[in-house]
């Protein structure tokens, strides 16, 4: 199945999640009422986080656009550990893609309310 197409425009949200490699934010955008696209940016430029942490985006953003449902995302990334673990709101952040996970979940909370 091909990936739909990103339109010129999209509307999304911006999340600030902090990691031991540094504050992630997260932009989740939206496509007719669907998550569309998923980007993160840590706030240190460039370094090997960095890059796995665009990349392992960009392929969510193609998984999405090819009709994967997101519950899937945040069940795969969820609990995933590295060694500069860190606490957010009383939640523990284990790795970049458990921060994407939790992202994800509240995502998923705040439109289903």
């Amino acid at each position: 199945m091909k990936a739909k197409d990103r339109p010129k425009e999209l509307q999304g949200k911006t999340y600030k999640m902090p990691t031991g490699c540094g504050s992630l934010y997260i932009t989740i955008n939206e496509y007719d009422g669907d998550v569309f696209e998923v980007f993160a940016k840590l706030g240190k430029a460039g370094g090997c986080s960095a890059c796995q942490t665009e990349a392992l985006t960009r392929c969510i953003s193609v998984g999405l656009r090819s009709g994967v449902d997101l519950e899937e995302y945040y069940r795969t990334l969820k609990e995933i550990h590295c060694s500069s673990a860190t606490f957010h709101e009383g939640e523990q952040i284990m790795s970049c893609p458990d921060a994407i996970a939790k992202v994800l979940k509240s995502y998923v909370k705040e439109v289903e309310n």
